[in-house]
């Protein structure tokens, strides 16, 4: 059986003729019976039809197959997109592995703000950690990703003075503090509290902003300063 499709042109206008026909064999010549007018079926209830009896094999959409898993990808997709849109990745530096690192982990602050050790497991639970073949990434990695972060920083920081500031502009600072635990921070000291946790040390940094509120630059200095 095969759709056979004819045409013919009525003034303006093309009129198609879809009939389902079957070939068969009488007194050794080939001969058609016409079976139905497919004619009123919607176009592409015929196609299914027509490739049916090609031979082809059909499947529902949703049936035949089984998700296992899906991850999570409009949070990291919305994301990614203003990323690119402000030159993030270009800022940051060239391509590479470290790179990639950073450039994870900024978007994952954003998405989900976490340690660095909840931040590496949760990669593999969204796009962003396949996407930038960062799954299964481990804390000293990160660490030493960030070491080449912080090489870059005058760097970067130039790059933010040159895009929002120009000559004369004025700009925003101020001064915070977090306090600390653990005893090898070298900057760690005492000082005014601001979080007001008397007997804990901490370290205070300071930021520039322009006039919009976007920082151009961060240090950080010791508790006591």
């Amino acid at each position: 059986m095969h759709v056979a499709t004819t045409r013919r042109q009525h003034k303006d206008k093309i009129y198609e003729t879809h009939l389902l026909r079957r070939s068969y064999r009488e007194d050794g010549k080939v001969k058609n019976e016409t079976l139905a007018n497919l004619s009123y079926l919607p176009e592409e209830t015929i196609q299914v039809i027509r490739e049916s009896l090609a031979g082809k094999h059909h499947v529902v959409a949703g049936e035949g197959f089984e998700i296992k898993r899906s991850l999570p990808h409009g949070h990291v997709a919305a994301i990614a997109a203003m990323a690119n849109e402000l030159k993030l990745p270009a800022l940051l530096g060239p391509a590479c592995r470290e790179r990639d690192i950073i450039y994870a982990l900024i978007l994952a602050r954003a998405i989900r703000p976490a340690s660095k050790l909840a931040t590496s497991r949760w990669f593999k639970d969204s796009t962003l950690g396949v996407d930038l073949g960062v799954v299964g990434i481990s804390t000293d990695e990160i660490y030493s990703a960030m070491d080449w972060l912080h090489a870059r920083q005058g760097t970067i920081e130039a790059q933010l003075a040159k895009r929002h500031l120009q000559e004369g502009s004025r700009v925003l600072y101020d001064l915070s503090s977090s306090w600390m635990e653990g005893t090898h921070c070298p900057l760690a000291a005492y000082g005014y509290s601001r979080d007001h946790k008397r007997g804990k040390t901490q370290i205070e940094y300071g930021l520039m902003t322009d006039v919009d509120g976007r920082p151009i630059s961060i240090e950080v200095f010791s508790g006591n300063t």
